[in-house]
């Protein structure tokens, strides 16, 4: 499987991942929150930043379900869903996931007539740190 690509910007949001904590950046001077991560804010120009915790709450904005052909790992697991969710406590953001069954779950682990546009879901993280998506009321 592909492992993301960690940049200086995004670093800080793996490194709370793998510890189990949804983080996004957001502007020091101006509080707005942003992602992905970038060295300056598109509102006020600011370089400072933080990182704000987030309830991990959210909705399923826009979803798709992937068929093959796809890469080998990938296609084993197919068809399988692709979430995107915008952020409850932070509605201007929105990240891309899989919605599981549980953390750590097979890509398949739900099928796909259960993934509704604007169904509530809550952030969990795989063994490795990456963010997935289950769904609130199961």
């Amino acid at each position: 499987m592909l492992s993301p690509v960690i940049d200086p910007d995004g670093a800080p949001f793996w490194e709370y991942a793998a510890r189990g904590e949804l983080r996004v950046q957001a502007c020091a001077d101006c509080g707005e929150v942003r992602f992905p991560p970038r060295p300056c804010c598109p509102h006020c120009r600011s370089f400072a930043s933080e990182w704000r915790r987030t309830d991990g709450r959210g909705r399923i904005w826009s979803y798709v379900v992937a068929h093959p052909p796809l890469l080998p790992g990938y296609a084993e697991q197919a068809p399988y869903n692709v979430v995107l969710v915008e952020l409850a406590d932070a509605p201007r953001i929105r990240l891309v996931g899989n919605l599981v069954g549980a953390a750590g779950a097979a890509l398949d682990s739900v099928p796909a007539d259960r993934v509704r546009i604007g169904a509530r879901v809550q952030v969990v993280f795989r063994d490795d740190g990456l963010p997935q998506w289950v769904l609130e009321r199961p």
